[in-house]
């Protein structure tokens, strides 16, 4: 069901409010470039500083303005069940095809209250349901064991693997036929080429032709092209994502090309003159900005 390039849209902001002209042009621009679809209310789209309305409202926008052309992947997860299940009733009822649900954060539930967690969800919803685990940012890791589990749920189909193990992933693969989506840019064609079938990606934000042809390649079976193209992208991955917490640095590298305001909402905070050089250096290697 989930496989190629999924891009974790940003959500522009313009003196302080959702910047929906610049998000229209966003959706159609990964339209264009024939991606696989787009996930808003992400991490990437700062969805914990997002306002329940707003949230509700960039969900409604992406999913008109994907209009079917695009599989949108509604980021509807929080550390509250109930208002997990709210979100994700409300983008079932939009339109939304699936909906990415991020592992309880701050809380740290047991491996138990996750599952029932994500059983509570599941049963709430005819939406496919993707897994988003990532310890990382959420201070708790969903076990292989518990996923499993899970994965005994009918519309639970997926999971965004952002553990950083791929004994992990292979553990996973190994285990049930859960599909599993890269969600590190750098680690993705690793994660291919032990079964993985795509990536929700942050680089595709400014890059998304690139990371859909290696993510072909790598489906196609064409790892020397895929390898190509993951080389080339690696050094803006890790060059771009290192200097600061997500989203910051690929909201100013799409402002410095021009692509939205590059605003953000507190508590995030711009990067220093030091980092903005190191990111635009990194842009200009790349050839998305001249020297």
């Amino acid at each position: 069901m989930f496989s190629g390039t999924y891009v974790a849209l940003v959500t522009p902001f313009k003196n302080g409010k959702v910047d929906f002209n610049t998000l229209d042009r966003l959706v159609d621009m990964h339209v264009e470039a024939g991606i696989a679809g787009v996930v808003p209310c992400g991490t990437t789209g700062e969805s914990p500083t997002l306002d329940h309305q707003e949230h509700d409202q960039v969900i409604e926008r992406v999913v008109k303005r994907a209009g079917k052309r695009i599989h949108v992947m509604a980021g509807t997860g929080s550390n509250s069940t109930a208002e997990a299940i709210q979100l994700t009733k409300h983008a079932e009822a939009a339109g939304a095809d699936s909906s990415l649900q991020v592992a309880p954060y701050y809380n740290k539930p047991t491996q138990k209250g996750l599952y029932e967690h994500y059983k509570a969800i599941a049963e709430s919803t005819s939406l496919p349901i993707v897994i988003y685990n990532i310890p990382g940012r959420c201070g708790v890791e969903i076990a292989v064991e518990t996923l499993v589990e899970l994965s005994r749920i009918k519309n639970i189909v997926a999971v965004k693997h952002a553990t950083g193990s791929m004994d992990g992933a292979s553990a996973l693969r190994t285990a049930c036929d859960l599909e599993i989506l890269s969600g590190d840019d750098s680690m993705t064609l690793p994660l291919m080429s032990i079964g993985g079938t795509g990536v929700i990606s942050v680089i595709a934000n400014v890059v998304p032709g690139d990371v859909k042809a290696m993510t072909d390649a790598a489906l196609a079976g064409d790892f020397r092209t895929a390898e190509r193209l993951h080389r080339k992208m690696f050094a803006l991955a890790k060059g771009m994502l290192s200097l600061a917490t997500n989203p910051i640095p690929v909201k100013s590298a799409m402002a410095m090309l021009g692509m939205c305001e590059g605003e953000l909402r507190l508590p995030l905070w711009p990067m220093d003159e030091p980092q903005q050089k190191k990111l635009r250096a990194a842009l200009v290697e790349y050839g998305l900005l001249k020297g």
